[in-house]
C-alpha cells in the first residue's frame, strides 16, 4: 500500500512541475501570430504575481487602450475575472506603447487575486485586444492554483 502511495505521490508532484499546453482560442484573424506561449511560475500561486511570455510577430503595433482579459472556468461556470491595462502591464516591464511590430516577445506579470480558486483545474483563456478593438491573441489551457508560501 505505501508503494502505491508513494507512485501516486510521484506523479501529483509531476503534474504539479510540468508547464502546462497552450492553444489557440481566437475566433477569428489575430494581430499577433504566437510561437509560443508560457507562464511562470507555475502552478499558479495565490495572491503573488504570475507572468505570460508570448513570442511570435505583430502585424500591427500595440497602441494605448490595449486590454489583457483572464477568464477561468469550471464545469463550465466562470470562477476568475480579469482585466488589465495591456500598456500598463508592458510599461511596468520597460516597454512604452505604440510597442512596435519588431518587437517579437511581450511578458506582462499579473497578480493571481485571492478569490483564484485553489487545487482545481481551471479552464483559463487569456485574451489581449489591442487599442484599435482587433484581437491580438488569445490562449487557452487548463491551470490549476494553489497556496504558496510567501
Amino acid at each position: 500500500m505505501k508503494f502505491f502511495a508513494a507512485i501516486a505521490a510521484l506523479a501529483v508532484a509531476a503534474v504539479a512541475n510540468a508547464q502546462v499546453t497552450w492553444s489557440n482560442c481566437a475566433t477569428g484573424a489575430t494581430d499577433l501570430t504566437i510561437n509560443s506561449f508560457s507562464i511562470a511560475p507555475y502552478p499558479l500561486c495565490v495572491s503573488q504575481n504570475v507572468c505570460a511570455t508570448g513570442t511570435g510577430q505583430l502585424s500591427t503595433p500595440v497602441i494605448e487602450g490595449a486590454q489583457l482579459s483572464i477568464i477561468g472556468r469550471y464545469l463550465n461556470k466562470i470562477v476568475y475575472t480579469d482585466s488589465e491595462d495591456l500598456c500598463s502591464l508592458l510599461a511596468a516591464q520597460g516597454f512604452t506603447c505604440p510597442i512596435p511590430v519588431t518587437m517579437t516577445s511581450i511578458t506582462a506579470c499579473v497578480l493571481v487575486k485571492s478569490t483564484a480558486p485553489v487545487g482545481i483545474p481551471v479552464n483559463l483563456q487569456v485574451q489581449a485586444t489591442n487599442g484599435n478593438g482587433h484581437v491580438l491573441f488569445c490562449q487557452a489551457a487548463v491551470v490549476e492554483a494553489q497556496n504558496c508560501p510567501s
